[in-house]
């Protein structure tokens, strides 16, 4: 058994690179080291993506099993930051779906899914989600399953865009904690305010006494 990992988190790699020391795997963390040429001359029996940020090439995908990992319980959830729509949605508790990758976003079949609590800030999730997700590769390794197309209505999340982490105008003080957390995390950007001249950015939020304490970074604005 052979197989690649995929991917660029900080702890995916350090995940990825323990569970090469007790399987035949090898791991890539850039797009331009999986390139159709080296995973030929690699010949995986899987290619597993635990976070990604490229388009996986369609000869890659259409010529081994290619696995992504979904934090929702597709076809609910489908598309872009899951885990933020999630959290706006109030939801607590979700699914990782592991999908075989096919042309349309989400929609092949599935090998397996595990629950997942998704409160606490975006990195403590998604390092939670980790811990999941390689019990999950080493699941499919080990047994290989078959993966069942997915059944039931069909709900698409569309992806966040950076002027979407300006934290809103209403809401209570749990809504403001849950939303400068779910954006706190590496690569996402931050909740931010915009004060005259100014953007002041939140992190390391927490309930107190009823108010919300956060990091504050101020930044000029580019002229």
């Amino acid at each position: 058994m052979k197989f690649i990992i995929a991917t660029i988190k900080s702890w995916n790699v350090e995940a990825a690179r323990e569970l090469a020391k007790q399987y035949n795997c090898k791991v890539l963390c850039t797009s331009e080291e999986l390139t159709v040429e080296s995973v030929k001359a690699y010949g995986p029996d899987y290619i597993f993506f635990p976070h990604w940020s490229w388009v996986i090439p369609e000869e890659l995908h259409t010529r081994y099993p290619c696995v992504i990992f979904h934090m929702t319980d597709v076809p609910y959830g489908r598309g872009g930051s899951p885990l933020q729509n999630l959290v706006l949605l109030g939801i607590k508790h979700t699914k990782i779906s592991a999908i075989k990758a096919e042309k349309a976003v989400d929609a092949g079949p599935v090998y397996l899914k595990r629950d997942l609590c998704i409160e606490g800030t975006a990195e403590e999730v998604l390092r939670r989600a980790t811990s999941v997700i390689f019990e999950m590769i080493e699941h499919i390794v080990e047994t290989r399953p078959e993966p069942v197309p997915q059944e039931g209505d069909v709900t698409v999340f569309k992806r966040r865009t950076p002027e979407q982490s300006e934290l809103p105008r209403e809401g209570c003080c749990e809504q403001i904690l849950s939303f400068i957390r779910m954006l706190d995390g590496e690569g996402y950007p931050p909740a931010f305010i915009r004060f005259g001249k100014f953007r002041i950015t939140f992190t390391r939020a927490a309930m107190k006494g009823g108010a919300v304490l956060a990091d504050a970074r101020i930044e000029l604005l580019e002229k």
